[in-house]
C-alpha cells in the first residue's frame, strides 16, 4: 500500500509504540539485550585470560572493538539455520572476532549471557523506575503539605462520613507508594547474579578448564560477578537462576499496581464530585460527543494498565512452580512476555501518575458546599453538648435533633432540596441558648481532628527520608505525548 510503513503492517506492543519511556524501551532492547551478551563474553574472557588460560590481549582488544556493531541480519539468518538464539550470536560475533572466535564462549552454557543478561535487565529496570516512583511521591507530598488543613469530607463505604482532610487523604496514597518504594528498593538490592555455573550449576566445564583447581573457579565466578556491577552472585543454581527471583521482581511492581489502581480510583471518584481533577489540557477533547466533559482519562489510563500490571504476575508464579529438577524450556517464551511488560507497564503508570500529581486541581468551593451539605447532621453531637452545657437535658435535646434531622433528610431526599438543619434549629426557640455559639460549634475545621498534625509527622518522618536518596533526580517533569 503507497505511504504505508512496514512498522504499520504488523501488530506492536503500545507499551512501546504508545506509551513507555525512551529509557525503559531501551531497556528491554535488542540492541541493550544483545549487546549485553557481548559485554558478558569479554568479561568471560578477560577473567579468564586473568586466572591463566591461553587467552590473548589481541583476543580481548578485537571482542571489546566490535561490542556495539551487531550484524542483525547475519544473527537472524544464523537463527534460522541453527533455531539457537545464543549459538546464532556467538557465530555472529566470531564472524566479525575472526582472532577471538575460538574462546568466545569458552566453557559457558547459553544461561550464562541469557539469564545473566535478564538480571542486568532487571537491575536497570529497577533502577529507572525508583527515581520515577521517588518523584511521584514527592509530588504527592507537596500535595499533600499544601492542603493538610483543608477540610474535606471523608467518605466510609463511599457515604459521606467524619470530615479528614485533603492532605490527610493524600497521605493515605503517600503510605502504600512509600511502601512500595521500600519493596522496590529491597528487590532491587536482592538481586544477585547468576555468574559463572555452567550447564547445570556445577561449574564442571570451568573446573575442568582450570584442570581441578576449585579456586579459580570460584574467582572466576566473582570477577566475571564484579565486572557485571553485582556485588554477590547465587551460590547454588540449576542450569538458570531460580524463578523465584522473577516472582519477587513482579510481586513487588504487582504491588504497586494496586496502589496506583487504589489512588487513581480516589482520583475518578472526586473528579465526580467535582472536588478534584487530574490536568487537562487548553485543547484536550473530552467526548466526541459531549463538549462540556473533563474525563479523567489519564487516572482511567494508569487503571487500566494497572490492572495488566497486576495479572502479570501470576506468570511467573506459574512458571517457578514448573521448574523441572535442573531446569526445563517452557520458562523462556513467557519470560520474553512478562518480565518486560512488567516493568514497562510500572513505567508508564509512575510517569502517568507523575504528570496527574504535578497538576491535580482543587476546588476548595465544591468541598466546602459538600461540607455544608452534610455537616449539620455531623454536628449533631456537638449541638447537643452545647445545649446541656448551656443548662439543658440531653435526652430533652436529642428527641429535639431527631425530630428536626429528620424532617432535613426529607427535604434533601425526597425533595431534592439542600440540608436545612441548621435553619431548623435556629428557629426553634428551644435553641435559643446557643444560637449565639453555631458558627463555631459548625466550624468545620473543629471536626478534622488530628488530621493537619498528622500529616505534619507523617511528611517529616516517613516520607522526605526515603526520597533523600533521589534528591539530584527531581526535577525532571513529564509531559504526556498521549
Amino acid at each position: 500500500m503507497e505511504g504505508s510503513g512496514d512498522e504499520f503492517m504488523k501488530y506492536r506492543s503500545p507499551l512501546v509504540s504508545r506509551y513507555a519511556s525512551k529509557e525503559m524501551a531501551y531497556n528491554f532492547s535488542d540492541r541493550k539485550k544483545f549487546t549485553t551478551w557481548r559485554k558478558l563474553w569479554i568479561y568471560l574472557a578477560k577473567a579468564e585470560k586473568a586466572l591463566g588460560l591461553p587467552i590473548t590481549d589481541a583476543q580481548v582488544s578485537e571482542m571489546e572493538s566490535h561490542a556495539e556493531d551487531i550484524d542483525f541480519d547475519m544473527a537472524a539468518e544464523e537463527e534460522r539455520k541453527l533455531r539457537h538464539d545464543v549459538m546464532a550470536h556467538v557465530h555472529t560475533f566470531a564472524h566479525c572476532c575472526p582472532i577471538a572466535a575460538p574462546i568466545i564462549h569458552l566453557g559457558a552454557t547459553s544461561c550464562y549471557v541469557g539469564d545473566n543478561t535478564d538480571l542486568i535487565m532487571l537491575r536497570d529496570g529497577f533502577d529507572i523506575l525508583l527515581p520515577k516512583l521517588a518523584r511521584v511521591i514527592d509530588r504527592l507530598a507537596n500535595f499533600a503539605e499544601k492542603y493538610a488543613d483543608q477540610p474535606t469530607l471523608g467518605f466510609t463505604h463511599y457515604q459521606p462520613a467524619q470530615l479528614t482532610t485533603v492532605g490527610k487523604r493524600a497521605c493515605l496514597w503517600l503510605q502504600d507508594l512509600v511502601m512500595d518504594m521500600r519493596n522496590l528498593h529491597r528487590a532491587r538490592e536482592d538481586l544477585r547474579f547468576r555468574g559463572v555455573k555452567g550447564t547445570t550449576g556445577t561449574q564442571a566445564s570451568f573446573l575442568q578448564l582450570f584442570q581441578g583447581d576449585h579456586e579459580k573457579v570460584e574467582e572466576l565466578d566473582r570477577m566475571v560477578t564484579e565486572m557485571a556491577g553485582f556485588k554477590k552472585s547465587y551460590l547454588v543454581t540449576g542450569q538458570t537462576y531460580s524463578r523465584k527471583v522473577d516472582v519477587d521482581s513482579l510481586c513487588v511492581l504487582a504491588s504497586l499496581g494496586a496502589s496506583v489502581h487504589k489512588i487513581c480510583t480516589d482520583i475518578r471518584l472526586l473528579a465526580n464530585l467535582k472536588e478534584i481533577e487530574e490536568p487537562f489540557e487548553k485543547e484536550q477533547i473530552g467526548s466526541s460527543a459531549m463538549p462540556y466533559k473533563r474525563n479523567p482519562m489519564r487516572a482511567e489510563r494508569c487503571c487500566s494498565l494497572a490492572r495488566h500490571l497486576m495479572a502479570l504476575v501470576s506468570d511467573p508464579l506459574q512458571t517457578a512452580s514448573v521448574q523441572w529438577l535442573e531446569r526445563t524450556l517452557d520458562d523462556s517464551a513467557n519470560r520474553r512476555i512478562s518480565l518486560p511488560e512488567s516493568f514497562l507497564t510500572a513505567d508508564i503508570i509512575l510517569s502517568t501518575l507523575q504528570n496527574i500529581t504535578e497538576g491535580l486541581v482543587v476546588y476548595p468551593k465544591v468541598i466546602e458546599r459538600h461540607i455544608r451539605h452534610e455537616l449539620p447532621f455531623m454536628a449533631t453531637e456537638n449541638i447537643i453538648m452545647a445545649m446541656v452545657k448551656a443548662g439543658g437535658n440531653r435526652q430533652d435535646c436529642h428527641e429535639k435533633i431527631r425530630v428536626l434531622s429528620q424532617q432535613a433528610a426529607a427535604v434533601v431526599k425526597q425533595e431534592g432540596g439542600d440540608n436545612d438543619l441548621l435553619a431548623r434549629v435556629q428557629a426553634d426557640p428551644y435553641f435559643t441558648p446557643i444560637l449565639g455559639q453555631l458558627d463555631s460549634v459548625l466550624d468545620p475545621k473543629t471536626f478534622i481532628g488530628r488530621a493537619p498534625q498528622q500529616v505534619t509527622r507523617f511528611l517529616s518522618e516517613e516520607v522526605r527520608p526515603v526520597l533523600e536518596p533521589y534528591k539530584c533526580k527531581m526535577d525532571v517533569k513529564i509531559e504526556l505525548e498521549l
